[in-house]
């Protein structure tokens, strides 16, 4: 049976302290629904996805852009990204970290 809570602490914990390394961490799975840790350092360097997904900023600020259009983020936004978009966070700080949830079938859900 998967834990149904996850702490900050936690999580973190279980992500590499090499810088180099990519940090993330998924730590709950349930059916299609996916929910981690993102942390990168220095370069954000993903693509699109196949689910939807949802970014909630943890920590930190910077820009975010998707399909070529940029926002600024801060701690406490939330994000949306839709299944197969272009998107990447841009000029964050060293302190940044957001929580991510991915869900539903391969190509995102219908509106």
């Amino acid at each position: 049976m998967a834990e149904w809570l996850h702490t900050l602490r936690d999580v973190q914990a279980q992500l590499p302290d090499d810088p180099s390394i990519f940090k993330f961490k998924y730590a709950l799975r349930h059916g299609s629904m996916k929910f981690g840790l993102y942390a990168p350092r220095g370069e954000d360097t993903q693509g699109p996805h196949k689910q939807d997904e949802l970014y909630v900023i943890i920590s930190g600020n910077g820009t975010f852009i998707k399909n070529g259009e940029q926002r600024p983020f801060q701690q406490h936004d939330v994000l949306f990204v839709e299944a197969g978009a272009d998107h990447q966070f841009a000029d964050f700080s060293n302190d940044f970290s957001t929580w991510v949830i991915f869900w539903g079938p391969d190509g995102g859900e219908e509106t």
